[in-house]
């Protein structure tokens, strides 16, 4: 398995970080050969090897069937602090070789997970994904129905696999009077956790617009505080020309 193998568009690599899962403190798995299988283009999820399990792995009878990775045979995984219900499959007929030996855990069902010693939220940080967080000094102006919102000379600039450039700028060169915070939040395993704010224009209010990292992991320390808006959703003009709205997952 230290080649990839692919199926459809599903392909798994071996990792090279010792991972841990836990539920309810208690240790379900402990490995240092994890399986980092891209089911989706975007991210991988990782799985175990079945030898690295360290809980109780209880069948369901439940099968959930996958066109590239074949029957998913589902267990409920079991420890002294509880169970958490159909949060194990095993693929021991999968048309992949590599999936046979290994357990798939679902990522929301553990309480933690580590690589190395360091917590990791989301889903496992993908090797081929850099993030790259630079001050720059070039023009950068905001605008939102033709309203600028934002425009500085202080931007750091961060460069993430995959993703346009975005434009994190200081609070105090966006006009937060316009904005509104919202419950939303989300995740990231390479930022954080972000908070959200809206647009609101005397015409119109656009949600969930801008948003910050209040408190961003160690290694993306120089966003703190700044805000970033969608590249998708408004107009961006970098040292006075117009960017093109990018099309991504976001637009």
């Amino acid at each position: 398995m230290s080649a990839a193998a692919e199926r459809g568009r599903v392909r798994v690599e071996t990792g090279l970080k010792r991972v841990r899962a836990y539920l309810g403190g208690e240790l379900v798995a402990d490995t240092t050969r994890p399986a980092l299988v891209w089911e989706k283009p975007y991210y991988p999820t990782y799985y175990v090897p079945v030898a690295d399990v360290r809980a109780t792995l209880v069948p369901t009878g439940e099968v959930r069937h996958s066109p590239s990775r074949g029957d998913g045979r589902v267990h409920d995984v079991r420890t002294a602090a509880g169970t958490a219900a159909g949060a194990a499959q095993l693929f021991p007929d999968s048309p992949l070789e590599p999936l046979r030996d290994l357990v798939r855990l679902e990522w929301d069902a553990m309480g933690e997970w580590f690589e190395e010693d360091e917590p990791v939220y989301v889903h496992p940080r993908d090797p081929y994904t850099r993030v790259d967080a630079l001050a720059s000094s070039r023009h950068v102006r905001v605008e939102v129905d033709g309203v600028e919102v934002a425009n500085s000379r202080r931007p750091v600039i961060l460069y993430e696999t995959g993703l346009p450039p975005r434009y994190y700028l200081p609070m105090t060169d966006v006009r937060v009077d316009l904005l509104r915070p919202t419950s939303l939040r989300t995740a990231c395993p390479y930022k954080g956790t972000a908070e959200y704010w809206s647009v609101t224009l005397p015409d119109a209010t656009h949600d969930n617009l801008a948003w910050s990292y209040r408190t961003p992991l160690p290694e993306s320390q120089k966003i703190a505080g700044l805000i970033a808006f969608y590249n998708e959703k408004v107009d961006i003009h970098l040292d006075n020309t117009h960017l093109p709205r990018p099309r991504t997952p976001f637009s």
